[in-house]
């Protein structure tokens, strides 16, 4: 009886406890998330949109569109390219550091948030070539607009 009580008294501590964690970190368990490293910083996509630095939206319209990017079929034509073969991330790929920039992607546009445009031809503002198992190309678009390099296909990235 005593023993029968005390579970249940550790039980009702114990239960709100975890869902306090869990509602803070997102998740029980942290699982690596789409991430790319620029030069000496990393953008990765936000757990929650509220840890979000930036927040961008997709749009089918063009007209609509602040950023549109192609999506190639060719590493050779993309001007950032995002391969990966494996189901598990790295877990040194994106170390967060102070200047990690979080990226949601939202359902609207806030106001001046870049809004995408995927396209598969026409003209775009750069162009990426995503063969992936952990990023789609929605995420692979909003990690390469997070990291700033439309405009700067220069830049080196990697995973």
């Amino acid at each position: 009886m005593l023993c029968s009580k005390l579970r249940l008294k550790a039980l009702t501590l114990v239960v709100p406890l975890a869902a306090a964690a869990f509602f803070v970190r997102g998740s029980l368990l942290s699982t690596p998330h789409p991430c790319i490293a620029v030069a000496n910083t990393s953008v990765e996509m936000a757990e929650l949109p509220w840890h979000a630095d930036l927040h961008v939206a997709f749009t089918d319209d063009p007209a609509a569109a602040t950023v549109r990017v192609a999506i190639t079929d060719s590493a050779e034509a993309a001007d950032f390219a995002l391969v990966d073969d494996s189901d598990a991330a790295e877990v040194s790929a994106c170390e967060a550091n102070p200047v990690t920039r979080a990226v949601s992607i939202e359902d609207s546009a806030a106001r001046g948030a870049p809004v995408i445009y995927l396209t598969h031809d026409g003209p775009a503002d750069y162009r990426i070539f995503v063969r992936s198992k952990r990023f789609t190309p929605r995420e692979a678009a909003a990690l390469v607009v997070g990291a700033g390099v439309a405009g700067h296909p220069q830049r080196a990235a990697s995973l």
